[in-house]
Protein backbone atom coordinates (compact mmCIF):
# COMPACT_ATOMS: atom_id res chain seq x y z
CA UNK A 1 0.00 0.00 0.00
CA UNK A 2 1.47 3.52 -0.98
CA UNK A 3 -0.72 5.36 1.38
CA UNK A 4 -1.73 5.11 5.14
CA UNK A 5 0.20 4.00 8.28
CA UNK A 6 3.25 1.42 7.80
CA UNK A 7 2.72 -2.12 8.89
CA UNK A 8 5.29 -1.65 11.33
CA UNK A 9 3.59 0.63 13.09
CA UNK A 10 0.70 -1.48 14.37
CA UNK A 11 2.98 -4.15 15.05
CA UNK A 12 4.73 -2.66 17.34
CA UNK A 13 1.90 -0.89 18.98
CA UNK A 14 0.77 -4.72 19.28
CA UNK A 15 3.58 -5.78 20.66
CA UNK A 16 3.84 -3.12 23.29
CA UNK A 17 0.29 -4.16 24.71
CA UNK A 18 0.89 -7.55 24.25
CA UNK A 19 4.26 -7.06 26.68
CA UNK A 20 2.18 -4.89 28.62
CA UNK A 21 -0.50 -6.95 29.59
CA UNK A 22 1.49 -10.38 29.92
CA UNK A 23 3.67 -8.21 32.63
CA UNK A 24 0.15 -7.09 34.55
CA UNK A 25 -0.68 -10.60 34.15
CA UNK A 26 2.71 -11.74 35.48
CA UNK A 27 3.08 -9.19 38.75
CA UNK A 28 -0.15 -7.85 40.02
CA UNK A 29 -1.95 -9.53 42.79
CA UNK A 30 -5.23 -7.83 42.26
CA UNK A 31 -7.55 -10.24 40.62
CA UNK A 32 -9.62 -6.98 38.63
CA UNK A 33 -6.00 -6.00 37.73
CA UNK A 34 -4.86 -9.18 35.99
CA UNK A 35 -8.50 -9.46 34.41
CA UNK A 36 -7.77 -6.25 32.75
CA UNK A 37 -4.26 -7.93 31.78
CA UNK A 38 -5.65 -10.21 30.15
CA UNK A 39 -8.00 -8.01 28.51
CA UNK A 40 -5.14 -6.07 27.06
CA UNK A 41 -3.44 -9.11 25.73
CA UNK A 42 -6.93 -9.84 23.62
CA UNK A 43 -6.82 -6.97 22.14
CA UNK A 44 -3.47 -6.60 21.33
CA UNK A 45 -4.19 -9.77 18.80
CA UNK A 46 -7.38 -7.87 17.83
CA UNK A 47 -4.63 -5.24 16.41
CA UNK A 48 -2.74 -7.78 14.69
CA UNK A 49 -5.53 -9.45 13.24
CA UNK A 50 -6.77 -5.84 11.38
CA UNK A 51 -3.81 -5.06 10.91
CA UNK A 52 -2.35 -8.38 8.66
CA UNK A 53 -5.97 -8.58 6.73
CA UNK A 54 -5.65 -4.69 5.88
CA UNK A 55 -2.12 -5.21 4.11
CA UNK A 56 -2.66 -8.40 3.34
CA UNK A 57 -6.19 -8.94 2.07
CA UNK A 58 -7.58 -5.42 1.73
CA UNK A 59 -10.80 -6.90 0.18
CA UNK A 60 -11.83 -9.44 2.70
CA UNK A 61 -12.97 -9.41 6.02
CA UNK A 62 -11.84 -12.32 7.38
CA UNK A 63 -9.50 -10.40 10.12
CA UNK A 64 -12.57 -8.29 11.17
CA UNK A 65 -14.82 -11.61 11.16
CA UNK A 66 -11.79 -13.31 13.61
CA UNK A 67 -11.47 -9.75 15.69
CA UNK A 68 -15.50 -9.67 16.40
CA UNK A 69 -15.24 -13.82 17.56
CA UNK A 70 -12.36 -12.30 20.10
CA UNK A 71 -14.38 -9.38 21.10
CA UNK A 72 -17.16 -11.55 21.84
CA UNK A 73 -15.30 -14.33 23.74
CA UNK A 74 -13.90 -12.02 25.64
CA UNK A 75 -16.53 -10.07 27.17
CA UNK A 76 -17.89 -13.70 27.74
CA UNK A 77 -14.75 -14.46 29.77
CA UNK A 78 -14.77 -11.08 31.78
CA UNK A 79 -18.60 -11.33 32.43
CA UNK A 80 -17.73 -15.36 34.29
CA UNK A 81 -14.55 -13.57 35.56
CA UNK A 82 -15.92 -10.96 37.41
CA UNK A 83 -18.88 -12.72 38.55
CA UNK A 84 -16.13 -15.20 40.07
CA UNK A 85 -14.35 -12.20 41.61
CA UNK A 86 -18.02 -11.28 43.10
CA UNK A 87 -18.11 -14.94 44.71
CA UNK A 88 -14.38 -14.50 45.93
CA UNK A 89 -14.78 -11.32 47.52
CA UNK A 90 -17.86 -12.47 49.46
CA UNK A 91 -15.99 -15.09 51.19
CA UNK A 92 -12.60 -13.76 51.40
CA UNK A 93 -13.53 -10.24 51.57
CA UNK A 94 -10.06 -10.11 49.53
CA UNK A 95 -9.27 -10.23 45.83
CA UNK A 96 -5.63 -10.48 46.62
CA UNK A 97 -4.61 -13.34 44.53
CA UNK A 98 -2.13 -14.16 47.33
CA UNK A 99 -5.19 -13.89 50.17
CA UNK A 100 -6.59 -16.59 49.08
CA UNK A 101 -4.87 -19.39 49.42
CA UNK A 102 -7.93 -22.01 50.25
CA UNK A 103 -10.40 -22.40 47.77
CA UNK A 104 -12.96 -24.81 49.41
CA UNK A 105 -17.11 -24.97 49.97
Amino acid sequence: MSSGIPLQYFLILATIMFFAGVYGFLTRRNLITILMSVELILNSVNINFLAFNRYLFPHKLEGMFFSIFVIAVAASEAAVAIAIIINIYRRFTTINVEDVNEMKY
